[in-house]
C-alpha cells in the first residue's frame, strides 16, 4: 500500500488520518444499519440525526447565536456571490466591495450584474499584496451589505481585523472558515465552501442573521431563497449528504482537537514556521506586507523558473505535494490548513533548507 503524502493543496485540501479513517470504517455499514450514508434517504431519521448532530457540534464550536440560520447547500462558494445580492439586497441599489485579490474581485464583478458596487478599497495596483488603510476606504452608510473575503488563497493576504460597517458585513471566509475562533454576531452573513477546512468539496457553510433573511430580488429561484432553506431544514431539494457528514465527522475533530482555540494556536505555528525561512532567506520570496499575511496559504517565489520546476519535483519524491501556486499567480504556494500536522511543515521546511543549500 502507498503511503499517504502531505498534501499543501489549496483544495480540495487535506483530511485527517482520523476522519478518513472513520469514514472508511463507516462506508459500507453506518451503526449497523446496512447502508452507507450515501445510500441513506435525507429525510429518513438516520439521516436527519446525521444532519442535526453535525449542525449543533458546528454552532458549539462557533458559539453561533440561535437568530443565526445555519444551511448546509450545494453550489460552491462562488455560486453565493450571486446569492448574496439575491438575498441581502432588499430594496436597496448599492453595495460595498472591499478588493483585496483575485476571489474579491470575482464576487464584485459578478455582483455588479445585481447592483450598483461601490469598490470601498482595492489593492489591485500594489498587486494584491497588501490590505488599503482604513482611512483610505470609501465606505457607503447606505448600502445594503459591504463584502469582503477574509483570506485570499492566490495571493495570501487575510484580513487579521473585522472591518467596522454600517452596513450587514458579508464575509467569504471558504479558506479561512474554522482555522480560529471568531464573533459571529458581527457579522450579517458568512459563506465558506467546504473543501478547505471542512470537508470534501461540493458543500457549502452559510451562517445568515434571519434578519436578513425572506425579501429576495424577484425572479429567485427556491433553492436559492435563504429562508425557504431554513425553513426546509436546508432540505428543499437532496442535499450533498455525504459531504454533510462527512463535515460532522470534521467538527467532531475539531472538537476533540481542543476547538477552535487550539486550532488557531497550531495554525499560527505553522504559518510562523514558513515565514521565517523565508525572511532568513535570500533565495525564497514573499511579497505580501507582514500585516496582512495569510496563516493558510503560504506563498512564495524562486526568482529561477528552471529552479522552480526543480523544488516541485523533488518535493514529491519526499512525499510533499501539491506546492505550485496557483496558475494566474505562479510561484509556489503551501496551503496549511488545520488538517496539515505541524510535522508536515516542519518537513517541510527542512526540505526548503535543504534545497536551498543545494542550490542557493
Amino acid at each position: 500500500m502507498s503511503r499517504r503524502v502531505l498534501n499543501f493543496g489549496a483544495g480540495p485540501a487535506m483530511l485527517p488520518d482520523e476522519v478518513m479513517s472513520i469514514a472508511q470504517s463507516e462506508l459500507m455499514d453506518w451503526q449497523g444499519t446496512g447502508k452507507s450514508v450515501m445510500e441513506i434517504g435525507h429525510r429518513t431519521p438516520d439521516f436527519i440525526s446525521i444532519a442535526a448532530e453535525a449542525e449543533q457540534t458546528l454552532r458549539e464550536l462557533m458559539s453561533i447565536p440561535d437568530n443565526y440560520h445555519v444551511l448546509f447547500l450545494a453550489g460552491g462558494a462562488t455560486l453565493q456571490y450571486s446569492v448574496v445580492p439575491m438575498n441581502l439586497l432588499r430594496g436597496k441599489t448599492t453595495a460595498d466591495y472591499l478588493n483585496t485579490g483575485i476571489w474579491s474581485a470575482k464576487a464584485m464583478r459578478i455582483g455588479s450584474d445585481y447592483t450598483a458596487v461601490n469598490e470601498v478599497c482595492s489593492s489591485a495596483e500594489a498587486g494584491y499584496a497588501n490590505i488599503p488603510e482604513i482611512d483610505q476606504w470609501q465606505l457607503n452608510p447606505d448600502a445594503a451589505y459591504c463584502l469582503y473575503t477574509e483570506n485570499e488563497t492566490i495571493g495570501g493576504v487575510e484580513f487579521h481585523f473585522v472591518p467596522e460597517v454600517e452596513p450587514p458585513l458579508v464575509c467569504d471566509m471558504t479558506s479561512s472558515f474554522l482555522s480560529r475562533p471568531i464573533d459571529v454576531s458581527r457579522y450579517g452573513l458568512i459563506f465558506a465552501g467546504a473543501q478547505k477546512n471542512v470537508g470534501p468539496a461540493g458543500l457549502t457553510l452559510v451562517i445568515v442573521d434571519s434578519a436578513l433573511c425572506g425579501d429576495v430580488l424577484p425572479g429567485t429561484p427556491d433553492l436559492l431563497n435563504y429562508q425557504l432553506q431554513a425553513d426546509s431544514d436546508s432540505m428543499l431539494n437532496t442535499p450533498p449528504t455525504f459531504n454533510w457528514y462527512m463535515a460532522g465527522l470534521m467538527f467532531n475533530w475539531i472538537k476533540q482537537q481542543g476547538g477552535l482555540e487550539e486550532i488557531e494556536l497550531r495554525n499560527q505555528r505553522k504559518a510562523e514556521m514558513l515565514y521565517q525561512l523565508i525572511d532568513e532567506s535570500d533565495f525564497y520570496q514573499n511579497h505580501v506586507h507582514k500585516n496582512c499575511r495569510s496563516r493558510m496559504n503560504v506563498i512564495f517565489h524562486i526568482e529561477d523558473v528552471e529552479l522552480t520546476s526543480r523544488f516541485l519535483q523533488e518535493a514529491e519524491s519526499h512525499h510533499l505535494h501539491a506546492l505550485k501556486g496557483h496558475r494566474l499567480a505562479g510561484g509556489l504556494r503551501a496551503s496549511l490548513y488545520n488538517a496539515v500536522p505541524e510535522s508536515g511543515v516542519k518537513q517541510l521546511a527542512e526540505f526548503m533548507r535543504e534545497f536551498e543549500r543545494t542550490f542557493g
